[in-house]
């Protein structure tokens, strides 16, 4: 007899009604067999004991006995009195061989026609992170070994310990209220932000945020104004909508305004304190236009305030939604970037009148963010741990910068040049002319260096070819390795230049 692991299960094993027609051990045969043929029991499944099965149905045991005597000698379940009976894990060869099934279709008709909605059509797969070591340069991550993972969860157990009905329960579409009123006493402190409880919906992160807001104010066909380059998770999400995306450049005051590419926009999307993937500020003068043009227009304003916590030289720029004075500016934010990336927990500011649009439409698609580690988030701000985080990262990633643009200007000169912009978990380096940004990438990838060409980030021309480099995650040797190994690979790339003769 073959080894079998046995899997144990307190389960009850539905089975479909009976026709009155059919003997009752040929229906049990029949309807065991099936499961077992169609996969809703597993091998090495157990199936409920002959008394179960009795009570359950109303049949007697010696009709149960037959019917798994029948299907133990065909092959299809093993056991013995006292020991209880499985699904065998080598099944009848002749099972393979099971014919299709009365109304299935034959597969010489093909695939059946699928009839998809043009969203269904539109959406794309957006990359989530892949679970690997961290090495350099890789973006949009923070130091996952220094968060405070035992504090962490000492609050878990201690709120579960202390866990209410409520709490079990659900909460507001809006989301767990302490929470929120947690979350608007710091943005509106700390960020500049100017905002009541009321107005802050709790959702799963920035991706949430814009899909919410792209359903509600967009219809196939509008447009949407973005900057270029930019963050394209946003375009994916227009686009899924059938949004028509008008590219805005960027120069050293942040997004361009005015010219074609805003003409008609229903919505502007833009990263005014740390622009993505440029890392330049708008400002103040361009915040003011920005407002202006949309209390004009009737558009909105998608602010995604994604890192603007992190900023090593100055003071921190407080958000564009402070300056907003006719409610137009949509604000978002995640702690997936400030604390870890599964706590899929962010928030939208929404202009009171707006605000029961979000709610109704989180009602019905969401319902409300996971209300366990909404009270485990709420607790970590209101003791005070989120904001000793956040001033233990910013010492720890501006010492991370200042290692990456050391060692940058001692290996790198000539070959890439790092922008002077303090400020976020990633920032950008300037090609030599002539080095193809792919290229580079490709180039460093075998030299276990991870960047990301700017190109990638383009919906038009881009004044040079650059590369992004994250910093945040990599402790200073990490660091150092990651600029030797690209060092030596743009080294090679300008080699491979003038051997094809390029200047």
């Amino acid at each position: 007899m073959v080894a079998m692991a046995k899997r144990k299960t307190a389960f009850e094993l539905t089975l479909p009604a009976r026709d009155g027609q059919t003997p009752a051990y040929r229906w049990l045969y029949d309807a065991v067999r099936s499961g077992i043929l169609g996969g809703q029991l597993r091998p090495g499944a157990r199936l409920p004991a002959t008394r179960d099965f009795a009570k359950r149905y109303e049949l007697s045991r010696g009709t149960i006995i037959s019917a798994f005597e029948q299907l133990k000698s065909e092959g299809y379940v093993q056991g013995s009195v006292g020991s209880g009976t499985y699904v065998s894990r080598v099944l009848p060869d002749e099972l393979l061989q099971v014919g299709r099934q009365p109304g299935e279709p034959s597969r010489a008709t093909g695939k059946p026609l699928r009839l998809i909605s043009g969203y269904g059509r539109r959406v794309r797969p957006f990359p989530n992170f892949k679970a690997r070591p961290s090495r350099a340069f890789r973006a949009n991550l923070p130091a996952l070994e220094l968060f405070p993972i035992t504090l962490w969860a000492q609050i878990m157990s201690r709120r579960i310990r202390r866990a209410s009905m409520s709490l079990l329960l659900a909460c507001d579409a809006m989301g767990y209220r302490p929470l929120r009123e947690a979350i608007a006493e710091y943005l509106n402190s700390s960020r500049g932000v100017n905002c009541a409880p009321e107005q802050i919906a709790i959702v799963s992160g920035v991706q949430e945020a814009l899909d919410l807001v792209a359903r509600l104010f967009l219809d196939p066909g509008d447009r949407v104004c973005m900057e270029n380059p930019g963050y394209t998770g946003a375009a994916m999400v227009f686009e899924a909508v059938g949004a028509e995306i008008a590219a805005a450049g960027v120069d050293d005051q942040g997004m361009r305004l005015g010219g074609r590419s805003m003409r008609g926009a229903r919505l502007v999307y833009v990263t005014p304190g740390h622009q993505f993937p440029l890392g330049i500020s708008m400002s103040l003068v361009r915040r003011l236009e920005l407002l202006e043009w949309a209390r004009k227009s009737g558009a909105l304003i998608f602010e995604d305030d994604y890192d603007s916590e992190y900023r090593y030289s100055g003071r921190p720029l407080p958000a564009l939604q402070g300056l907003d004075r006719d409610g137009v500016v949509l604000l978002a934010g995640s702690f997936s970037k400030v604390l870890f990336p599964s706590l899929r927990l962010g928030y939208l500011v929404i202009p009171s009148d707006l605000t029961p649009h979000f709610a109704a439409s989180l009602s019905v698609t969401t319902r409300h963010a996971p209300l366990l580690e909404q009270a485990v988030l709420c607790e970590f701000i209101r003791e005070g741990h989120f904001g000793r985080h956040l001033r233990r990262m910013r010492e720890v990633y501006a010492e991370r910068l200042s290692i990456l643009l050391e060692s940058a200007k001692q290996r790198l000169a000539g070959l890439l040049k790092i922008s002077t912009v303090e400020a976020g978990l990633q920032t950008v380096g300037w090609l030599r002319k002539g080095i193809d940004g792919e290229s580079a990438a490709r180039a460093a990838a075998l030299r276990g260096v991870e960047v990301v060409p700017l190109r990638r980030y383009c919906r038009g021309p881009l004044a040079g070819e650059g590369l992004q480099l994250g910093f945040a995650a990599l402790d200073p040797g990490e660091i150092r390795r990651g600029v030797r190994e690209l060092a030596i690979a743009l080294q090679g790339e300008v080699r491979r230049m003038r051997g094809g003769a390029v200047v």
